[in-house]
């Protein structure tokens, strides 16, 4: 398990830094219009995302699993776990929400609703994604 741990530590990282360094190199290179709000990368980010969110929501369970497991007072353990977990599960609800719109196209949502989602679920998925991935690095789970 303690070769798992590390190995998906290092994928968590890697996602994180892909959407962390193309959220801020986006608008250097591509221009947004009304028929193509954003650049053509994001199709292969996505699914690296959902990958990340999964990964997230799992292993962030199994930490907040062992956190739990020691009944009694709030240790830093047990308040990272929590924020860890409900983070990723939170980022989850945001992402696959906004996905599914741009996937199916059926919604009637304002572009700008899903724009601002957007940007933030790519602004906090780096530094959660990242913390995990530490996480499981220096303690393998």
């Amino acid at each position: 398990m303690n070769a798992l741990n590390r190995i998906v530590g290092v994928v968590l990282i890697a996602i994180a830094a892909i959407i962390g360094i193309h959220t801020v190199a986006e608008p250097l290179y591509y221009t947004s219009t009304e028929a193509a709000a954003y650049s053509p990368l994001w199709a292969y980010i996505d699914p690296l995302s959902a990958i990340a969110l999964i990964l997230g929501v799992i292993f962030g369970y199994i930490r907040l699993s062992a956190a739990v497991g020691d009944e009694g007072a709030l240790t830093w353990e047990r308040f990272a776990a929590n924020a860890m977990f409900y983070g990723f599960v939170a980022l989850s609800i945001a992402f696959f929400w906004n996905w599914f719109i741009i996937l199916g196209g059926g919604l009637n949502v304002d572009a700008g609703a899903v724009s601002v989602v957007w940007l933030t679920f790519n602004a906090l998925m780096p530094p959660f994604s990242v913390a995990l991935g530490i996480h499981l690095l220096r303690q393998g789970g």
